[in-house]
């Protein structure tokens, strides 16, 4: 799970860390050196700043729906109350309340909801943002890869919206598709098998909301990553930490950096950082 970047002129060298938001922060002691490679670090680089305030604002704004979509008129009456009902036994909220909010937003309300009730997902005791969170804490410079606009696009626009709409359908009738993929790749994860998980989501029998056409997107976007990251790794002493979905397979990050002309080798009980 953790990785040592160096080499093209890299003044030091830099980490990645792979994440799973369903892990526990406490999996991080199970991982070896990955506070002493902290410790080396002077910035913290991840998907998205978190700690930016105004941005977080604003994308909750980029989530209702724009006045003159109405997203009864995409549903029959019976989808319409069938996610209504839904909505209302797991989120405690229905189409009443929800109904100015992109179908994405509520497909990741749902599942998130999911996650909690079947693979005990708590946010406060979750690793994902752990040392962005101790960075800011020690004023550390947290920067996030992509801007905000590209993270509103990514989160509640990157598909159509009749495909939103079909896609938290399909969420609602087959929660138990999300929670097996979920479920397999948190096991995954935990046994480090990062390119078993790139496998998982752009496999062919994947249906659910994270499948083959959402990792071609991450792929893409992880071509941009490495150009965004150059400046940072040739300064070096940055700790990258992003979810284990970006970073395993073909064209996962960590391939894509080697491809760059980047050194990228794991950090494990078989590597003796140097002092």
């Amino acid at each position: 799970m953790l990785y040592e970047v160096s080499g093209k002129s890299s003044k030091q060298k830099s980490y990645i860390l792979a994440t799973n938001k369903l892990v526990e922060m406490q999996f991080l002691d199970t991982i070896p050196n990955v506070f002493k490679c902290f410790s080396k670090c002077k910035t913290v680089i991840t998907e998205f700043a978190m700690q930016d305030y105004e941005a977080l604002a604003a994308l909750r704004q980029a989530a209702v729906l724009p006045e003159a979509t109405k997203l009864r008129e995409y549903y029959s009456e019976s989808e319409y109350k069938y996610i209504d009902n839904a909505l209302r036994v797991n989120l405690g909220m229905g189409l009443d309340q929800l109904c100015r909010m992109k179908p994405a937003y509520l497909t990741e309300m749902f599942r998130t909801e999911l996650m909690r009730k079947w693979l005990q997902y708590d946010e406060q005791k979750s690793m994902e943002n752990f040392f962005e969170n101790v960075a800011a804490q020690k004023n550390m410079p947290v920067i996030g890869l992509d801007n905000i606009g590209e993270t509103m696009y990514m989160l509640f626009d990157r598909e159509p919206f009749e495909w939103q709409c079909k896609e938290l359908l399909k969420v609602i009738e087959y929660p138990e598709n999300e929670v097996k993929q979920e479920r397999a790749i948190k096991e995954m994860y935990r046994n480090g098998r990062l390119t078993d998980i790139a496998y998982q989501i752009e496999g062919p029998n994947n249906t659910t909301s994270i499948s083959y056409s959402d990792y071609q997107v991450y792929c893409q976007r992880n071509e941009q990553w490495v150009k965004r990251l150059a400046p940072h790794l040739k300064k070096g002493a940055c700790f990258i930490t992003l979810n284990a979905i970006y970073l395993g397979g073909e064209k996962g990050l960590i391939e894509q950096l080697r491809t760059a002309g980047y050194r990228v080798r794991a950090v494990n009980r078989r590597f003796k950082l140097k002092n």
